[in-house]
Order: structure tokens, then C-alpha cells, then sequence
């Protein structure tokens, strides 16, 4: 068995290396502030921003659209992530196959067996081809996971904070019930120095 295997085995701290950054991501995607119909919405357009064709275009867009909207930003900028380099390939192979299917395209483009430069001339040659296909993909598959993803978003949020008033109310009432103690303490303690 090789190493890293029986470290993570042996060791929790380990395996927690990987998901603790996703851990925190969830619980800031939970604390970011504003109506939960207002974060639904920017998580929202950003799952269906993030299945767009553009790349290095997607936070940008994204945030740009929240503003217009007066949706949540942040939450739009997190959403974007779900087009990364590690999902790409995966993402993009399929709204290329969504975009064929639906503009009815039987002869979709395959990347050539040999790659030189005649198969360059030819991918620049078929780039709007394929960007347009991309994009019609995209949106076929975005707006699906859009409507899913507001949804499960506001239902989270919502009984995240229907779950967190109930504690918040109780630190407020010691918060407070401890303010009024230490008044009352620093009211006897002035009549005590007055009285001396």
C-alpha cells in the first residue's frame, strides 16, 4: 500500500487537509449576509454564468450581472466555481454534446487523431462553430442547474438561519441580562465610594 494511503489512514489530519477548505467554504456561503432570496439569486446566476463558454471571463461577468440586478455578489462570484480547471473538461465535453444535440448538428466536431498544424487551421477555422454550440449548451444546461441550485440554496440558507435565530436570541438575552448585572454592579460600587 503506498504511504499516502496509510498516513491518511493513520492520520484524521490528513484526509481533513482536503476537505476542510470546503468545510469553511460552506460555512462562509452560510454566514454571507443579505435575504435569502437575494443570495439564492446571485448563487443562481452564477451556476448558470458558470457553465458559460468563457473562462477567464466568469467572475467578472457574474458579479458585474449581481450588481445590475441587486443580487448577491459574493454568492455569484462563489457559484462561478463550478466551471474550474479540474471540471472543465468534464463541463465543457458535455455542453458541447447538450449544444450538437439541440441545434441538431450530426456531424459534431472532433479533435483530429494526428495534431499538427493543419489540425490548428482547422480548430481556428471551426472556432465560432464551436463557441456557438458551447454556448447553446451552456444555457440548455445551465438554466436547469440554475433553478436547482436557487432552490437548494434559499432551502439551506433558510433553515440555516431558522436554526441560528433561536441561539442568537439566547446570546442576546445573556448578552443583555449580563450588561444589566454589571450596571447594577457599577451602580453599587459608585454608591460605595460616594458613601465613604
Amino acid at each position: 500500500m503506498p504511504d499516502h494511503i496509510r498516513q491518511s489512514q493513520r492520520d484524521p489530519e490528513a484526509t481533513n487537509r482536503w476537505v476542510e477548505p470546503w468545510r469553511k467554504a460552506y460555512h462562509r456561503f452560510l454566514k454571507i449576509r443579505g435575504h435569502p432570496r437575494e443570495i439564492s439569486l446571485g448563487f443562481a446566476l452564477g451556476l448558470f454564468i458558470g457553465m458559460s463558454p468563457f473562462m477567464g471571463l466568469h467572475t467578472a461577468v457574474a458579479v458585474l450581472l449581481a450588481a445590475l440586478f441587486k443580487w448577491n455578489k459574493i454568492s455569484a462570484a462563489l457559484a462561478v466555481w463550478i466551471s474550474n480547471p479540474l471540471t472543465a473538461p468534464v463541463l465543457y465535453g458535455l455542453t458541447y454534446l447538450l449544444g450538437a444535440k439541440v441545434l441538431s448538428y450530426e456531424n459534431s466536431y472532433a479533435l483530429p487523431g494526428i495534431f499538427d498544424l493543419d489540425a490548428l487551421l482547422l480548430i481556428i477555422r471551426n472556432a465560432p462553430e464551436i463557441i456557438w454550440v458551447l454556448i447553446v449548451g451552456g444555457a440548455v444546461a445551465g438554466l436547469p442547474l440554475a433553478v436547482i441550485g436557487y432552490f437548494s440554496a434559499y432551502f439551506i440558507i433558510y433553515e440555516y438561519r431558522k436554526n441560528l435565530m433561536p441561539k442568537l436570541k439566547i446570546e442576546k438575552a445573556t448578552d443583555i441580562a449580563r450588561k444589566i448585572k454589571n450596571r447594577k454592579r457599577t451602580k453599587k460600587k459608585k454608591k460605595k465610594k460616594r458613601r465613604r
